[in-house]
């Protein structure tokens, strides 16, 4: 290989780095695409936060449209999207089941205590398994799912006023009007 060559090319794979970031720097972060969307949401069997005897599991989707939302004590974020939640199913109604994700379940118990318990179930996933399959990518994320267990829309990041009115409250709408 000629000396220029040498040069060139990490320079060449350098530069395609830089263009790499460049780009990412200006994507939407909460606009990761999920291979889910479409599809049966993943099937898993996991104990109840509450009660380790008795078992949520994604047969438990069906019927209701649903927002699966992951969370955790350790997670800032959801501290911050918490008060939009316990308004969601207090004032609007939304059905949403809680994953509890890679938490201690004494503490995510603790925290419904003080906070409030927006879930109509809390399915505790200790070790993160149902939450790799189901494709998340850290706390707090939720999906909408539609009453036949199909995810339909995942949302990264903490659900705010303006996300509810301006993405989800549209799509749980228009679901629920299907038949």
């Amino acid at each position: 290989m000629s000396k220029s060559m040498r040069f060139l090319t990490p320079l060449a794979i350098f530069g395609v780095l830089v263009l790499l970031l460049f780009y990412g720097l200006y994507q939407d972060p909460h606009l990761v695409p999920s291979p889910l969307i479409g599809r049966p949401a993943p099937k898993f069997t996991l104990p109840a936060l509450e009660d380790p005897k008795v078992t949520i599991s994604n047969a438990d989707l069906k019927g209701k449209v649903s927002l699966v939302n992951v969370w955790a004590t350790w997670c800032v974020s959801c501290r911050a999207e918490h008060k939009e939640l316990m308004r969601l199913a207090k004032v609007d109604g939304v059905r949403i089941l809680g994953l509890n994700y890679k938490d201690d379940r004494e503490d995510a118990k603790r925290w419904l205590q003080i906070y409030g318990n927006p879930y109509v179930a809390n399915a505790f996933d200790a070790d993160g398994r149902v939450g790799i399959d189901w494709g998340v990518y850290g706390t707090p994320e939720t999906f909408l799912v539609d009453r036949n267990g199909i995810i339909r829309y995942k949302q990264i990041g903490p659900i705010d006023q303006q996300v509810w009115e301006k993405t989800l409250r549209p799509l749980i709408d228009k679901l629920k009007a299907k038949t």
